[in-house]
């Protein structure tokens, strides 16, 4: 089962895609870690990469495509994928569409994570790191993710910590609404993308402001 996850900074792309991940057993690809992983390994198409990031520009579809082409086509990817956080315009939707076509790799399902770009913002505004694992989830603005208050100070309501910090960009105002303004984009963003999507394959919508176990339930069932 291949599927694309599309979702604004604070819908829970990273939360969700472990979850369905982890009970369909398929690996989550996001392409940040492309990116590491390629110019770590000193590949060709991640020397190409790091010359663009060095200049503080975007890599180009035509190594960014290749190199997820590449991970897809990887061993533990052959019962199925979940990859976020590409395609971003419909550009790029375009490019990925065709060449999934000329690979012959199948796009079975899109999930399209929705949520308000207001509340996006304050759960992007909310998230909070431990310093032990910053995949434990807290969020001083979403109920159930909130972590525990006791004596004036906040610890991990997973683990414990007394170590939480927010991420500086996440505090940012400006580079939030600037990442939302590409996706929330109807007609050359992010939901354009998904828009072209939507006439080739089975979109499954959900709005991510329930709670975590029945918007994952949902997500399941729909995807059995």
């Amino acid at each position: 089962m291949n599927i694309l996850m599309f979702g604004p900074n604070g819908s829970g792309k990273g939360t969700f895609g472990a979850i369905l991940c982890g009970h369909f057993g398929i690996p989550q690809i996001e392409t940040g870690m492309i990116f590491r992983d390629n110019i770590s390994q000193g590949t060709e198409l991640g020397k190409k990469a790091k010359d663009y990031i060095a200049q503080g520009a975007l890599v180009p579809d035509d190594i960014t495509i290749p190199m997820i082409l590449s991970r897809l086509k990887m061993e533990d990817c052959k019962n199925g994928w979940l990859l976020d956080g590409f395609p971003r315009n419909i550009t790029q939707a375009e490019a990925f569409w065709k060449a999934l076509k000329k690979e012959n790799i199948k796009l079975h399902y899109v999930i399209e994570l929705v949520l308000d770009r207001e509340i996006a913002k304050m759960r992007i505004m909310g998230r909070r790191l431990c310093a032990v694992d910053n995949n434990h989830p807290n969020n001083v603005n979403v109920e159930e993710n909130k972590p525990v208050m006791k004596d004036g100070k906040i610890y991990c309501r997973v683990c414990g910590c007394d170590r939480l910090s927010a991420r500086a960009d996440d505090q940012d105002e400006a580079a939030i609404d600037k990442r939302h303004a590409i996706y929330y984009d109807t007609k050359t963003g992010t939901l354009a993308a998904i828009k072209l999507f939507k006439d080739r394959v089975k979109v499954i919508e959900v709005n991510t402001q329930p709670g975590v176990k029945e918007i994952s339930a949902f997500l399941i069932k729909q995807l059995t």
